[in-house]
């Protein structure tokens, strides 16, 4: 895997990633909405964090510098 995030598409990420986690799990009551938040904050957080899109390969977009 080659790194395809640059600096700030990674720190807004995982920024992201976990507002929507703790939406999902603390926030919005269970159900399909809350399932979908977590889901969704987590791949952005581990994406981030990896520094690796498999969405930006497919699309062949690099913001990494």
């Amino acid at each position: 895997m080659k790194i395809n995030e640059g600096k700030i598409d990674r720190i807004v990420r995982v920024v992201a990633g976990v507002i929507l986690l703790v939406l999902g799990i603390a926030v919005v009551p269970a159900g399909a909405l809350a399932w979908v938040l977590s889901i969704l904050g987590a791949i952005l957080a581990v994406t981030g964090l990896v520094g690796f899109c498999p969405l930006y390969t497919l699309f062949k977009i690099n913001t990494n510098k």
